[in-house]
């Protein structure tokens, strides 16, 4: 078959789609990433993407490409003529079936960075199986374009070894965590999607129902109440991959919807619960990663980790750690420190050479936490570097040069405020200088349990207290006088795995109650109807003969994104959403039809424009 010159302004992929074959009878021996010189003058056949095609004169080179890798492929006049005849139509990413013998690459040629590298394909026979436009950007792991192309060509995207890679490393987890949990007698139950709303949380996605009129069903933040329900069942060890639903903000490691690896267990406490979580990570590690780590993990309570590095989720692969000097500085000729209910300053060491460009830029970073500014001072041999300085005492100089230990070519951050600023200010600084100065080692994996967290947070916008965790959280041995007496006192028995700075784990001890039940929703301000109404079929089974019963929740499109070394749980998800929780590939969240919504009951908000609402196909609307 010989190519014939496209007509004038005719595309040549669409005129080369004449040359599409069947695939017919042919099969796939090997794929693209497993031929090495063991399989040396065999007769092959390999299917797969053109990633590269060379035309070196006589000889045509082309790189076929599936999910494994690489083979290197030859046309070649010679040795296959009638092959060699028209591979110079191809273009990258036509799919390809080729049939072959295996040599040895030539001397000089060999690829020591590829499993096929020492070999290559001798093409005798192969077929066009389809064609493929110009891609929108290329297809390889150094593609340099934004993310927004990306995701809007997704399909295109994850056709690239890295992406690959990430969805298979999410395969190989997800199956390690089953085998793990089934070996220890855990039962796969799945919960339902529909369900129903409930307050204390994020918001809610709501989906209309059309057999019950005004009324919505709710998808699932987590499936918290039915596992609960699963172990007054007397399933006794429960766990589901689950997705999850959450209607909030979103920031680089957070989505709408996301998958957990959800586990519930009776009869258990922390000690159970935590042990079985530390076994599963160790199996992921040495079954996936091929790496042992260090069990127990280290246990931090919520006070000390705040104390020390101003969040609940510390990064402990560095130091920088925060120090309070509150009390040193009370009375300070600098009035911020002398009046703030909380003053805390944190070392850099040797960052004494820091630019006023740099500082400058870090004071920007804190602002995003509240603060309205960042002291400094730079010690140096002679003196305090700082606009502060001055209004220092030699007293209070010497009380922060003890606490911080304090040498010559260091600088100081210093924040100071309303404790819940100056934690969270310096406590993101910490970790935005670890990265800036490249203080974190690279291919470690630092676990950490955070525990005894309070059992409830106060909400400046509710001007009322919040479950910290959830409403169905275990308060601590003697602390549930303190739900309604001192709330900011109580503690839970919640715990937290930390890895690498990032919450991957969740969990508590569960209300086992209904009368312990009843009271904390009289501490979060339930009426006793408002409670019977939302949770009254929970609080009737805890009564029951619930067992006492905990467990946790691991985010595994986060644990991946750890394991994957990748700076976004969109790269270890197939089919993301933006941050504005859009899909550009589909287009999604759209508009309906107009009658779709009408059977659903919903009043509809008129757009622009629009025509008298009819039922005729492609009439669209929105519901308010």
């Amino acid at each position: 078959m010989a190519e014939q010159t496209p007509a004038q302004g005719q595309d040549v992929q669409q005129e080369h789609q004449k040359y599409i074959a069947d695939l017919g009878q042919w099969h796939r021996t090997h794929n693209c990433g497993e031929l090495t010189l063991a399989n040396d003058g065999q007769d092959v056949c390999i299917m797969g993407w053109v990633q590269y095609r060379r035309d070196h004169g006589g000889l045509i080179f082309v790189d076929l490409r599936d999910r494994m890798g690489l083979t290197q492929v030859v046309f070649s006049p010679d040795a296959a003529p009638k092959a060699h005849e028209n591979a110079h139509i191809l273009r990258s990413e036509y799919v390809l079936a080729i049939k072959g013998r295996v040599r040895p690459r030539p001397e000089g040629m060999i690829n020591p960075n590829m499993v096929t590298g020492q070999i290559e394909v001798v093409a005798t026979e192969w077929k066009l199986l389809n064609t493929s436009k110009t891609p929108p950007f290329a297809i390889e792991d150094r593609c340099d374009a934004g993310e927004n192309l990306r995701l809007t060509w997704r399909y295109l995207d994850l056709r690239r070894p890295r992406m690959q890679a990430n969805l298979r490393l999410r395969h190989k987890v997800a199956q390690c965590v089953r085998r793990y949990l089934d070996d220890n007698s855990f039962v796969e139950v799945e919960t339902p999607i529909l369900t129903k709303s409930t307050p204390e949380g994020a918001r809610d996605f709501l989906v209309p129902s059309r057999l019950n009129a005004g009324e919505f069903y709710a998808l699932p933040q987590s499936p918290q109440l039915f596992k609960q329900l699963l172990m007054v069942a007397g399933m006794d060890r429960y766990f589901q991959i689950v997705r999850c639903f959450r209607d909030e903000d979103l920031r680089a490691d957070r989505q709408p919807e996301f998958t957990q690896v959800d586990i519930e267990m009776s009869f258990a406490d922390e000690e159970t619960v935590m042990g079985m979580a530390e076994g599963l990570m160790a199996r992921v590690f040495k079954d996936v990663m091929g790496k042992d780590i260090a069990l127990p993990f280290p246990r931090m309570p919520w006070d000390e980790a705040m104390a020390r590095y101003g969040v609940d989720k510390p990064d402990t692969r560095f130091g920088l750690e925060l120090v309070n000097i509150t009390d040193i500085v009370r009375g300070s000729g600098f009035k911020l420190f002398a009046t703030a209910p909380l003053v805390k300053g944190m070392k850099v060491p040797g960052g004494e050479g820091m630019t006023r460009k740099e500082i400058d830029a870090f004071t920007e970073f804190v602002k995003i936490y509240g603060a309205q500014g960042l002291a400094w001072i730079k010690i140096k041999a002679d003196e305090w570097q700082s606009p502060i300085a001055k209004f220092l005492s030699d007293e209070e100089r010497k009380g922060i040069a003890e606490a911080l230990d304090l040498k010559v070519g260091d600088i100081v951050f210093f924040q100071a405020g309303d404790p819940g600023m100056v934690n969270a200010a310096l406590g993101n600084l910490r970790v935005h200088l670890a990265q800036h100065l490249k203080l974190i080692p690279e291919d470690s994996f630092n676990f950490l349990w955070v525990t005894d967290f309070p059992l409830f947070e106060y909400n400046d916008e509710e001007k009322r207290y919040v479950a910290c965790h959830h409403p169905f959280t275990a308060p601590a041995p003697g602390h549930m006088e303190f739900m309604t007496s001192d709330p900011a006192k109580a503690r839970a028995r919640a715990y937290d795995m930390v890895l690498n700075g990032s919450e991957v784990g969740g969990g508590s001890i569960r209300i086992h109650s209904g009368e312990v039940q009843r009271r904390m929703f009289e501490a979060l301000g339930f009426t006793p109807e408002q409670a019977e109404s939302q949770f009254g079929f929970l609080i009737q089974a805890l009564e029951q003969g619930a067992p006492p019963h905990g467990g946790l929740a691991f985010g595994l499109d986060r644990l991946i994104m750890l394991l994957a070394g990748a700076s976004s749980i969109r790269d270890v998800i197939a089919f993301p959403k933006t941050q504005k929780a859009t899909c550009l590939m589909t287009d999604a969240p759209a508009p309906v039809a107009a009658k779709q919504l009408r059977e659903l009951g919903l009043r509809l908000r008129e757009q622009p424009g629009d025509k008298p609402k009819t039922d005729k196909p492609g009439q669209e609307a929105k519901a308010e």
